[in-house]
């Protein structure tokens, strides 16, 4: 049975920080994820195509924010910071895997992964991502070479992949 209305508007509103955080990713814009968020809820109220299950209405939801801030980003192209298409696509295949239940495991275990990250590897991912500063301005600012950046944030990326999926193991219920 297809979802209603009222379902609808529940999952997406259980799920708007997400949605708006996938929406964030692309335009770095807060209103303009807000936005984004917005228009996604309406066109899932107004579509004129069913949602079997929540699974489906939130893999289209992500990938109409995507596309939304896509079209953002288009209008707005001089105003803003774009992450490389190869980034987006990761980032959309990592949140189709996710559950579609709502305590997003792969977050819970980043956050956990993330406390155990030294100061110094913290600020680097401050720099780099949350305030979308190019390699070239984080080597700058924490006085370090180009070469030497790249090199910390792949090896942080490993760290970070191998400490996520292994707690994702670890949460994984054992069959018997």
């Amino acid at each position: 049975m297809p979802l209603s209305e009222k379902d609808i508007l529940q999952t997406l509103m259980t799920w708007r920080h997400r949605v708006s955080a996938a929406a964030w990713v692309v335009v770095r814009d807060a209103h303009a994820a807000e936005d984004i968020f917005q228009n996604v809820a309406l066109k899932a109220m107004t579509r004129e195509v069913s949602f079997e299950a929540e699974g489906a209405l939130m893999s289209w939801a992500f990938i109409t924010a995507r596309r939304e801030g896509l079209d953002w980003l288009r209008k707005h192209r001089r105003e803003t910071l774009q992450l490389d298409s190869a980034i987006m696509d990761l980032l959309d295949r990592e949140w189709l895997a996710e559950p579609s239940h709502a305590g997003g495991g792969k977050m819970e275990a980043l956050h956990e992964c993330l406390d155990d990250v030294p100061e110094s590897s913290k600020e680097l991912l401050r720099l780099r991502y949350f305030e979308g500063r190019g390699c070239e301005d984080v080597a700058e600012k924490l006085g370090l070479g180009l070469e030497a950046i790249y090199k910390r944030l792949s090896r942080l990326h490993e760290a970070l992949r191998v400490c996520i999926e292994g707690r994702m193991a670890a949460q994984k219920p054992t069959e018997a």
